[in-house]
């Protein structure tokens, strides 16, 4: 039965892919030649034994027991008895067919196929949705087509990320976070010098965010030009001093570089 292979192969591709399957399941379909009182059942019956015999039943399930069952018969009726010896001869095969299905494979693959399909669900602060959308959904269908990956976002911030390949959803997630992520105050970040004051400078610690690194917090001995430590496009380690109501960051270049015991 092509059908009943179809079973025990969909299984075997389940479980192969990593798909967490609680058990593996096998099918066989069993016919029956009725000739006056004299009756025989089939087991894996062919395409010739089902045109021309009087049952065509269809049983598949695991170990445990039978998922489903599906049956077409040519004759008036089956007794119990005939029915019961279906079952019984069915439950043996499909336990043959499970062993030798256990010989390839036992249970499904601790990780799943890099090269199939995989999903992420985060959820995120509502007030970040319009800055994964874009104006006009530019930055969503960007990075849709850079990665590959589809994206649904809800109002209530649920983000949903679909890709065909592992590595293009990973992309696409990772893309998201870098968005929606939030400075913690006391975090520590590698950041790039995006403007210059002459108060201090704006540092980018990850895309679309920044905050001031105060001329007072560039280092630990007095400082009066800020191009004396950093300049534009420069690669700087700083922490998170305070995010204040109006989402505006305190950056510490001097607390990070006390942090990690750089202290002069």
């Amino acid at each position: 039965s092509s059908s009943m292979a179809t079973v025990c192969a969909g299984s075997l591709a389940l479980m192969d892919a990593g798909v967490p399957v609680k058990e593996p399941v096998a099918g066989i379909a069993m016919g029956l030649m009725k000739e006056g009182d004299t009756v025989i059942v089939l087991s894996d019956i062919l395409g010739d034994e089902d045109h021309m015999g009087d049952m065509d039943f269809k049983v598949a399930g695991t170990r445990e027991g039978i998922c489903a069952l599906q049956m077409d018969i040519k004759i008036d009726g089956l007794t119990k008895d005939i029915l019961e010896r279906a079952l019984e001869q069915a439950s043996k095969g499909r336990l043959f067919i499970l062993d030798r299905m256990a010989e390839t494979i036992k249970g499904p693959n601790s990780e799943m196929s890099p090269h199939a399909p995989k999903a992420f669900a985060l959820k995120i602060n509502p007030g970040k949705i319009r800055d994964i959308i874009g104006p006009g959904g530019k930055i969503i269908r960007g990075i849709q087509l850079e990665t590959g990956a589809r994206i649904d976002v809800d109002d209530t911030g649920s983000v949903k990320i679909m890709g065909d390949t592992e590595e293009s959803a990973k992309q696409a997630l990772k893309m998201v976070e870098d968005i929606v992520q939030e400075a913690e105050v006391g975090a520590m970040y590698d950041g790039t010098v995006r403007k210059i004051m002459d108060f201090g400078a704006f540092v980018e610690i990850f895309p679309g965010t920044d905050g001031l690194v105060h001329i007072s917090q560039l280092d630990f001995k007095p400082v009066h030009k800020v191009t004396d430590i950093l300049k534009e496009g420069d690669k700087v380690r700083v922490k998170v001093l305070e995010v204040n109501r109006d989402g505006k960051i305190r950056l510490s270049r001097k607390a990070a570089l006390a942090a990690e015991g750089k202290k002069n």
